[in-house]
């Protein structure tokens, strides 16, 4: 299992090619966009301190979810999803687990496909819907066809036994979930997962609704491992050229 850390009051490859046109792709996937620049070397850093949470190498599942929307949670899921993808011998799976308002194949530019609710509700096999997410050994399972009732469909036993093959194959599980207050989705998914990341916008989001989420999630017996955040003040290359560091030319010291 992951080890949790306790939260602070303020806080094998199929052979398909997919082609994605860069343009298209959601401009806030640095990993893809800008694979050498410093905010996706934070999300690498967070990368880091989650494997090293798992020193056995274990296969885990990990969901992402935030206290409220547009906090950058699926911008966050995505990302960590390609970061993990870098690493050798790991075969990464982002899961869109957010049924009520979808969107990883949207920033993905990938049209909508079969998916979680199908393989849920028995309408489609795993292997059917699993497809390359377009970049590295990343995979990705859609949110599938929109359902009325997405609480009663990922509360049955059907997700248990998903989210265990997908570990037997899958090296990480990135699962992309609801915000945590407005649905019990995020509270669902976060107790059968073996750990959940809270996404938290610097001076957008409210301690008290961070701190509600966290509770709530801690509350449907998920394992919190902490939080990350997102929207840093003056942490960026761009206000403090300190922090940029691009190969240099021939004869220049650094």
């Amino acid at each position: 299992m992951f080890r949790r850390n306790k939260p602070a009051d303020d806080a094998a490859m199929p052979e398909d090619m997919v082609v994605i046109v860069d343009q298209s792709v959601n401009p806030y996937l640095v990993l893809f966009h800008e694979p050498a620049g410093y905010r996706a070397e934070q999300v690498r850093a967070l990368r880091n301190r989650l494997v090293a949470m798992n020193p056995d190498g274990e296969p885990k599942t990990l969901v992402v979810t935030s206290a409220v929307r547009e906090e950058g949670k699926t911008v966050a899921a995505l990302n960590l999803a390609m970061a993990l993808a870098e690493l050798e011998r790991n075969q990464v799976v982002l899961v869109d687990g957010d049924l009520r308002r979808p969107s990883c194949e949207r920033y993905l530019n990938l049209n909508p496909a079969p998916g979680l609710t199908d393989v849920l509700l028995g309408r489609a096999p795993l292997d059917r819907v699993l497809r390359p997410a377009g970049y590295r050994q990343l995979m990705l399972l859609g949110s599938g066809a929109r359902v009325t009732n997405p609480a009663e469909v990922l509360g049955g036993s059907r997700l248990d036994e998903l989210l265990h093959r997908l570990k037997e194959r899958f090296q990480y599980v990135i699962v992309d979930s609801p915000p945590v207050l407005p649905s019990t989705d995020a509270g669902v998914l976060s107790a059968r997962a073996d750990g959940t990341l809270v996404v938290v916008r610097l001076e957008k989001s409210l301690k008290k609704q961070t701190r509600d989420a966290i509770r709530a999630v801690q509350d449907m017996g998920g394992n919190v491992l902490g939080c990350f955040v997102t929207e840093l003040r003056g942490h960026d290359p761009e206000s403090d050229r300190r922090l940029a560091y691009e190969p240099s030319s021939e004869g220049e010291g650094s």
